[in-house]
């Protein structure tokens, strides 16, 4: 098929040609350095025999636009996780796609909007029956008054930030005096309201989902597991955590295959996110973050509508480990796209 790769880029002058001679730069250096998603995805695209453009948006729509017009492509694999630089305006591009008329892969606007938003996304979890942290928001330039319903500890996240932006250990407070400072950090830091939501102790396991519908396949499950010694208040997933390789490498922090699980533990994991997938309307591919108590009760953190899908890392490993190689797994996200659109 004709398939364009759209995603964002820090560059405005570039163009088709620059995309491919840097994907073909990046692609032939893989061994020293990973190549960036976008080039990833378009590569395994080509080595699955489609005909691959990439189309790279910085703060144009227009552009993107023309560039459409221009190619026809029969489907859009959208691999855009932010516009203008705001990760939080990540929708606009899937919602250009909607209005023109475009087959593409992964969630609706609407589905990346609510799940970006903690607090909206666990409202709507919540409607539905799935168990969530309770919360309390501060917009900036309100008044922070610790919530009487809310015990400490909690965790002070960015509302709307991902890839734990904004999370360290000083996010966990233990106090009123220590809770608006982190708030008032987020505030200044990150110019977006923050959430304050009840700390949940327990294994952090993140599920990626597959499919549409009834047909949802679930990978397995991986755990970020830490070094015994770790204090609860500290096995979480901080942006160093999570992307700092020295140091995971000193805090004994690694992504695993999740300890065995008991079967019925297993079944209850994968029928709530289940629901969670269908409830917040996500398509084709998703991850969510839940943490398993140790009274064996199934909490959904947060649900990631525009998962990190780069070779090697928790989604792409995870269906390596179902049976896909990398090349595979992208054509299924390809495939799960197109299924869905014929049936509409």
């Amino acid at each position: 098929m004709r398939v364009a790769v759209v995603f964002d880029t820090p560059y405005d002058s570039w163009h088709y040609e620059d995309h491919a001679r840097q994907m073909a730069k990046e692609v032939a250096a893989w061994k020293d350095d990973e190549p960036e998603m976008e080039y990833q995805v378009a590569d395994a695209l080509r080595q699955r025999g489609h005909e691959v453009t990439l189309i790279g948006v910085k703060n144009d729509l227009e552009y993107l636009v023309r560039c459409l017009d221009e190619l026809h492509p029969e489907l859009v694999f959208n691999a855009a996780e932010a516009f203008h630089g705001n990760a939080s305006l990540e929708y606009m591009v899937p919602g250009l796609l909607e209005a023109e008329g475009y087959r593409y892969t992964g969630s609706p606007p609407m589905a990346l909007l609510v799940s970006r938003n903690k607090a909206m996304s666990k409202k709507v979890l919540a409607w539905h029956g799935i168990r969530v942290p309770r919360f309390v928001t501060w917009r900036p330039g309100e008044r922070i008054a610790p919530p009487a319903e809310l015990p400490f500890p909690l965790i002070v996240k960015p509302l709307q930030s991902d890839a734990s932006v904004g999370i360290a250990h000083a996010s966990v407070v233990q106090d009123a005096d220590a809770l608006r400072e982190r708030v008032a950090l987020v505030h200044e830091r990150f110019h977006q309201p923050a959430i304050a939501e009840e700390f949940v102790d327990g294994r952090e396991l993140y599920v990626s989902l597959l499919g549409n519908g009834d047909e949802l396949d679930i990978l397995p499950i991986t755990e970020l597991v830490f070094d015994r010694g770790t204090p609860a208040t500290e096995r979480i997933a901080t942006k160093h955590a999570k992307w700092n390789e020295g140091y995971r490498a000193r805090r004994g922090i690694r992504n695993v295959f999740a300890r065995p699980l008991a079967r019925a533990t297993r079944a209850r994991i994968e029928e709530i996110c289940r629901a969670a997938f269908r409830s917040l309307w996500l398509r084709d591919y998703a991850r969510l973050d839940v943490r398993l108590a140790p009274d064996g009760e199934v909490w959904v953190l947060e649900a990631n509508a525009n998962p990190f899908i780069s070779y090697g890392h928790d989604m792409a490993h995870a269906a390596e480990k179902a049976g896909m190689d990398y090349y595979h797994f992208i054509q299924r996200l390809v495939d799960e796209a197109m299924h869905r659109h014929e049936r509409a």
